[in-house]
């Protein structure tokens, strides 16, 4: 499948389960690359929009640059409240459509992974006004309770394609250090946290990609196997699905 359609099916799951994003992000990405309310801002691979709602929410103007059809249709829903502050765009990392210079911002929120960085940061650099800021960012799920590595070992028993390759390279340095080079960049890692019912658990799961789909072989294994973790491990209800959002925000020039 290719990356642009691998969410394409799993929309409903994405909106309702996905993590949105630390409180205190974006007013970091904002002091580093010196913007105000008012700053136009492309976020690339934006999805149903979590992060673009972010960027809105602290005063910047937004172009959602999203392939798959029903994500970017979400997207365009979902933060239709903002008006003509956010526009959707269909494009990719490598050809945007948007026009040179006319950004001062471009983020990747979750989606750098599926990038190929060469053409990516390219393109980026065509979109930028002059002195402008590129900004990659990632949710990295935790291993260290016991319910988050019952979890990964879920993962591996019932998901094959996870257990082949496991995650795409999330804030990979070795992906990172060149693509900001020679300039270089800054990071910065927040906590964060949802706390799931057990059908909020059942979406998050079912949002990612390699997660075997109702109808398909080993999904009904897999939920029954997330039930019995989720029973183990919640307290009142719930269960602590945590997260590392890490950013790296440099020039491209």
């Amino acid at each position: 499948m290719k990356s642009t359609e691998r969410f394409g099916n799993r929309v409903e799951d994405y909106v309702r389960s996905r993590p949105g994003y630390p409180s205190a992000l974006v007013p970091w990405l904002m002091a580093a690359c010196g913007l105000q309310a008012g700053a136009v801002a492309a976020d690339v691979g934006c999805g149903t929009g979590l992060f673009s709602r972010e960027l809105l929410l602290h005063g910047l103007s937004v172009r959602g640059v999203e392939p798959n059809a029903p994500m970017r249709e979400a997207g365009e829903r979902y933060l239709a409240e903002f008006g003509a502050a956010f526009s959707g765009h269909d494009g990719t990392a490598e050809a945007t459509g948007l026009a040179a210079g006319s950004v001062r911002l471009v983020t990747a929120a979750q989606a750098f992974h599926w990038f190929r960085p060469a053409p990516t940061r390219a393109e980026f650099a065509r979109i930028l006004a002059p002195g402008g800021y590129a900004a990659l960012i990632w949710n990295v799920r935790r291993e260290d309770t016991p319910f988050l590595r019952g979890y990964e070992a879920l993962l591996r028993e019932h998901a094959p394609e996870y257990a082949a390759s496991g995650v795409p390279a999330q804030a990979d340095l070795a992906v990172i250090r060149p693509f900001f080079e020679p300039a270089g960049f800054v990071e910065r890692s927040f906590p964060y946290v949802q706390n799931f019912d057990l059908e909020g658990l059942r979406g998050r799961l079912l949002s990612s990609s390699y997660a075997p789909a109702a109808g398909t072989a080993g999904h009904a294994p897999m939920m029954q196997a997330l039930d019995r973790l989720f029973e183990a491990h919640q307290r009142e209800g719930r269960v602590a699905f945590e997260y590392d959002t890490r950013g790296f925000v440099g020039r491209l020039g």
